[in-house]
């Protein structure tokens, strides 16, 4: 079996140094998650690909699914049975990124959807599904988790309004690059190419249907993964069942993901910060130091959306996200905290004089 050169799956000096000092040896065993098929993963290692299994010691000390190891991970094999084709992964080592989402449902479980990814397509359809709000939740949570984004408008050969959409999503995504492609033409995806280079790794995010298996197709020049036509309601059909990094001819890694329908958010003020940038300046200007934008004189955010330089709806989103966050964060302290405002408002209601 001819050995693989893992810096093209973005093995670079930095992890062989973090993978020596995680493990006290000077020539560790590094691998790479490629898939993953419940308790079983599809490892790239020097000497090609291995299916692994987490060591015992790994599950004991994990204290949620985010502990364990996700796609793109980078791991430590405490054993590479060449006979069997098994490994055993003792250690996930630190990310340096990753895209981190509440499990859907009532759980507050975090769930990793990518991880150590350099650059994250944000896609989204230009015809049918087309959703500012959720853009502006893909971003909050790509600028959380380190990656950087970059917004992809599919299916532009379908749209008669391309420039009036690509107006809207510039609107939201401050200081991101705003791409527009299609499958359906020839070098109609060349725009995500300088993206794409020997190492790095770039994940595709977004709702079923938007098109991101046929981008992965088109970039490998086959088809390889699984496709399938939106519904006739213009929503998306799932045909992408598990994440799985793949490795390009001309080099650098895509990941293609699942589509994901929620998109829960965990605690994300970093990601709110930078996805909202437009926002939170304003903030600065208010008359008052502890504006609560709600009822104050000389409130900035008020007078932004008075001015139109701030869109109502825009605010909203953000306050919407905002709670969501806070909520996460400390339970908690944010349901006693809204149960002191709204007794307060109680109280205020009482002393007020009866009609008569």
């Amino acid at each position: 079996m001819a050995a693989v050169d893992l810096r093209a799956y973005g093995v670079a000096d930095a992890i062989m140094q973090r993978a020596r000092e995680a493990s006290g040896l000077e020539d560790p065993v590094v691998g790479r998650v490629l898939s993953q098929a419940h308790e079983l993963y599809r490892v790239v290692g020097e000497q090609g690909e291995l299916f692994a299994e987490t060591a015992g010691k790994l599950r004991h000390a994990a204290r949620s699914a985010a502990d364990f190891p996700a796609v793109g991970d980078f791991v430590l094999l405490d054993r590479a049975d060449d006979a069997s084709g098994r490994a055993i992964i003792g250690q996930v080592l630190p990310r340096t990124s990753a895209f981190v989402r509440k499990a859907a449902g009532a759980s507050f479980e975090q769930q990793v959807v990518a991880a150590n990814i350099d650059t994250a397509f944000l896609c989204m359809s230009l015809v049918g599904d087309f959703n500012l709000r959720r853009l502006e939740r893909y971003l909050t949570l790509a600028w959380e988790g380190g990656a950087v984004p970059v917004v992809v408008l599919t299916k532009a050969d379908a749209c008669d309004s391309l420039e009036r959409r690509l107006r809207a999503v510039q609107s939201v995504a401050f200081g991101v690059d705003v791409l527009a492609v299609s499958s359906m033409e020839k070098g109609g995806c060349e725009a995500v190419r300088p993206y794409l280079r020997p190492g790095r790794t770039v994940a595709l995010l977004g709702s079923s249907g938007v098109g991101k298996s046929t981008l992965v197709n088109r970039l490998l020049g086959e088809e390889v993964l699984e496709t399938r036509d939106v519904r006739a309601d213009g929503r998306g059909r799932h045909a992408t069942t598990r994440r799985q990094l793949v490795l390009l001819p001309g080099g650098g890694l895509v990941m293609d993901t699942p589509g994901m329908r929620e998109l829960g958010l965990g605690d994300a003020a970093e990601g709110l910060e930078q996805g909202f940038a437009d926002v939170e300046r304003l903030f600065a200007s208010c008359r008052f130091s502890n504006c609560t934008h709600t009822s104050e004189p000389g409130c900035a955010v008020y007078e932004a959306i008075a001015d139109g330089e701030l869109s109502e709806r825009r605010w909203q989103a953000y306050r919407k996200l905002k709670a969501e966050a806070a909520f996460a964060e400390d339970k908690a302290g944010y349901l006693a905290q809204k149960e002191r405002r709204y007794k307060d408002i109680s109280k205020a209601v009482r002393r007020l004089p009866a009609k008569r």
